[in-house]
């Protein structure tokens, strides 16, 4: 009676066969699942326990993309044994083959993307510069699932050579209609491959100055230091002058003051060693120089020249700012003025007599001679 059962078909399958693909695809689950839970589980802490991060890479890979194609395919081998009409097989035949190719694309970039992400971390500063590759990852999914969409039309019996054309031609006129977009896009690969800036770094760009925050396919962003974002094209950020000040491992800081014309000859002589004692009293400072320069239109100029150990803005006007006290502490004990702009001029009046004028913060002083 049981063999009766078995041998009653529905849909041109008996139940036995309905049974014997339930059976098998069963079977097959529990086969993957029992590896995956033993075996497959015993390596994995194997390969957590190494500095190679690539096993891990590699496990994450099967676990999330391989297992699951096995899995599928199982029911799909499991189907086989059924007799089903030309169409249900068709269909049920190329969905599996849409899913193996998914997961394959998958796999591919996956491998891919890892390699590029760790020959960028083995570069300088490689964490900051796996921040830039996100338009170079997106390209390289566009052709690997370019070339895999291919190969799925290829194998469903499709002429993929007349595919290729149509697409070469409507390239063609894609790219005639964005020369500038495309002109982006290469420019994009000349600032990843040659490092001009990077994420972090602070630049200068003609008139316009902040931090790049983004480097993306098109353009580059970066906050300015008012707030607001600048938003540059690459190709225009490729084709400009960068005052690239990450770069910058000291600061070389060269400013004047002027004193009186009225200072004595004796304290003129003073004032160099003053100013190299100031300097030498900060920290990290390299004094360089301090010479009495030029005279200048109103006032006798001295030069100063040292260096910033560091390339932080902050600490340089921090340290620049304590000279500026010590120098205006020092220069007044000594009873030396520091100069400001003046001018004098010279008038007579109807009776002969010449007035002097000193203007620009001077009082106003008439003499007679």
């Amino acid at each position: 009676m049981i063999q009766d059962y078995l041998n009653q078909e529905y849909w041109n399958n008996s139940v036995q066969s309905y049974l014997q693909a339930l059976g098998f695809i069963l079977l097959g689950i529990l086969i993957i699942k029992a590896f995956k839970k033993t075996l497959f589980k015993k390596i994995k802490r194997l390969t957590e326990k190494t500095d190679n991060s690539f096993d891990d890479y590699l496990f994450e890979i099967i676990e999330k993309f391989v297992l699951p194609a096995i899995y599928i395919s199982i029911v799909f081998w499991g189907i086989q044994i059924l007799t089903l009409n030309e169409k249900m097989n068709y269909a049920i035949s190329t969905g599996h083959k849409f899913v193996l190719t998914y997961f394959f694309i998958r796999i591919i970039a996956s491998f891919i993307i890892m390699a590029l992400r760790t020959y960028v971390r083995r570069q300088e500063n490689g964490e900051e510069k796996v921040k830039q590759i996100g338009g170079i990852i997106i390209i390289v999914n566009i052709l690997i699932w370019s070339m895999g969409i291919l190969f799925l039309f290829d194998n469903m019996g499709y002429d993929v050579t007349a595919i290729i054309t149509g697409l070469g031609i409507g390239g063609i006129a894609v790219a005639l209609a964005a020369q500038n977009i495309l002109g982006d896009l290469f420019n994009y690969f000349v600032i990843f491959f040659d490092r001009p800036i990077e994420i972090g770094d602070f630049v200068v760009v003609d008139d316009k100055n902040g931090i790049v925050e983004k480097i993306g396919i098109k353009t580059t962003r970066i906050k300015t230091l008012s707030g607001e974002e600048l938003v540059v094209a690459n190709s225009d950020l490729t084709g400009s002058r960068i005052h690239n000040y990450k770069k910058m491992q000291r600061r070389r800081i060269l400013f004047n003051v002027g004193v009186t014309y009225e200072t004595p000859s004796e304290k003129l002589k003073q004032i160099p060693g003053l100013l190299k004692e100031i300097v030498q009293k900060q920290s990290p400072v390299t004094f360089d120089r301090a010479h009495f320069k030029s005279f200048g239109d109103s006032s006798l100029d001295f030069e100063i020249v040292y260096y910033i150990e560091v390339a932080d803005y902050n600490t340089f006007m921090d340290i620049q700012e304590q000279i500026n006290f010590e120098i205006f502490e020092q220069f007044t004990a000594m009873g030396v003025s520091i100069a400001f702009p003046t001018r004098t001029l010279y008038v007579r009046n109807e009776n002969d007599q010449r007035f002097n004028i000193e203007t620009f913060g001077r009082e106003f002083q008439p003499s007679e001679s």
